[in-house]
């Protein structure tokens, strides 16, 4: 039986399992290769990277980084997490394992625009035609052309968060016309910000830039971020029991414990700040916890 399996293998599963490897604890992760940090081109906002460094070449520096204490990666997609006593059975695609403990850092999906094929997103991310987190990226469309695929009032405050790098940015609803109550609609015009009506459509990459078609005509940007919310994964936690918020987001107390006795959370699957520090600040806390909470079981001795 592992002292810990954990379920995701991003920057917080992974962070976890170097914490708990060096504990001197037995550590399966479970990766099924679908980490959101493997998407970003290059992070200039990691500490410790003045050049920046990829997402994938991040995630592969941690994951040998757990190997050389001893943690065991599976390249396994899981199905259910169960409870058995104290313990937990984690089923998947490729068997069962037992484990005392479970930490959840599946994190979360980012809903891409309707129409926006692999073909051209795929490229276009890599290029940073196409972006996903300003607070991330935000310094790299200074005073650059940027385009923000929502409406509301996410749609608004990602736009005015923009603005404080470019003053050409322009909000397009993603479907028809827009939803925006009038203070949304003062604040936009008072920072300046142009508004368009949907649907998006006809995506392409043209030159160096990301044109697309609106109610408006043919339109193309330096960069284009996606407001549309993401899909958190907690679903194995929640149908293991665990509560969640209205979003999604599993609900932890300041330890990273959810409801469930023994299940962990950590990363963007926790209500928070989306950001890999945060996500390997919360994997700190949660694997000290489990540690903690191993040695209350059972006295860890050399």
């Amino acid at each position: 039986m592992d002292d810990c399996i954990i379920i995701g293998a991003g920057p917080a599963g992974l962070t976890a399992a170097i914490y708990l490897a060096r504990f001197h604890l037995s550590i399966r992760l479970f990766d099924s290769g679908s980490s959101r940090a493997a998407m970003i081109p290059c992070t200039h906002n990691h500490a410790g990277y003045p050049e920046g460094i990829a997402g994938k070449e991040l995630l592969r520096l941690m994951l040998a980084q757990a190997e050389r204490y001893g943690a065991v990666r599976e390249p396994v997609k899981v199905i259910a997490i169960e409870r058995d006593g104290d313990d937990f059975v984690v089923r998947t695609d490729h068997g069962t394992y037992p484990a005392r403990t479970v930490l959840l850092a599946t994190g979360v999906v980012n809903h891409r625009p309707a129409g926006l094929l692999p073909e051209v997103h795929d490229p276009a991310l890599e290029r940073g035609l196409l972006r996903y987190c300003p607070i991330c990226d935000g310094y790299e469309v200074t005073d650059r052309r940027v385009g923000v695929i929502g409406t509301g009032d996410h749609g608004m405050r990602e736009a005015l968060f923009l603005r404080g790098y470019t003053r050409d940015v322009t909000l397009i609803a993603p479907e028809a016309g827009h939803e925006l109550d009038d203070s949304c609609a003062r604040a936009l015009d008072e920072a300046g910000i142009a508004r368009v009506d949907g649907p998006c459509g006809g995506w392409a990459i043209e030159g160096a830039q990301l044109a697309l078609d609106t109610a408006g005509g043919r339109m193309a940007f330096d960069s284009i971020y996606p407001a549309l919310g993401s899909r958190i994964r907690s679903h194995l936690a929640v149908a293991a029991g665990a509560r969640a918020n209205n979003e999604g987001c599993l609900e932890v107390d300041d330890h990273q414990r959810t409801s469930i006795p023994g299940l962990f959370a950590a990363g963007d699957v926790v209500k928070g700040l989306d950001q890999i520090s945060h996500a390997m600040g919360e994997a700190g806390v949660a694997a000290t916890t489990i540690r903690n909470l191993l040695n209350q079981r059972q006295p860890i001795r050399r």
